[in-house]
């Protein structure tokens, strides 16, 4: 997608602070974090959200990504959340599939931070 900033940020187009990085996934410092650490999970192929005929090897990478910034970032012992918005009604920004991986303090019960 031509307008699509996560898209940019996956070619290198758009600078970001990397924490992680296949040929199938991207993993980058969220820019508005909403808890200590707040690292965001793309696939670097375009899908509008999950409902967007994502594979499961895309899925799969994905989830690999996710335990591996956990690691990365101290939060494999700790606990960490991970969150998909899909749609507008659910906070969904930016119209490119992504997971928010959350953690670094308690973060209770509540849906978010």
């Amino acid at each position: 997608m031509d307008d699509c900033i996560f898209c940019k940020i996956a070619a290198g187009e758009i600078p970001a602070k990397v924490v992680y990085e296949t040929d199938d996934v991207i993993a980058f410092e969220d820019l508005n974090p909403q808890a200590p650490v707040h690292v965001l999970v793309v696939p670097k192929k375009h899908h509008e959200h999950i409902l967007d005929d994502v594979s499961a090897e895309e899925l799969a990478s994905v989830v690999e990504a996710i335990g591996e910034v956990a690691r990365a970032k101290g939060l494999a012992d700790r606990g960490f959340r991970v969150i998909a918005n899909t749609g507008a009604d659910a906070g969904q920004t930016v119209a490119h599939l992504h997971f928010h991986v959350l953690g670094g303090t308690p973060l209770g019960e509540g849906l978010i931070p």
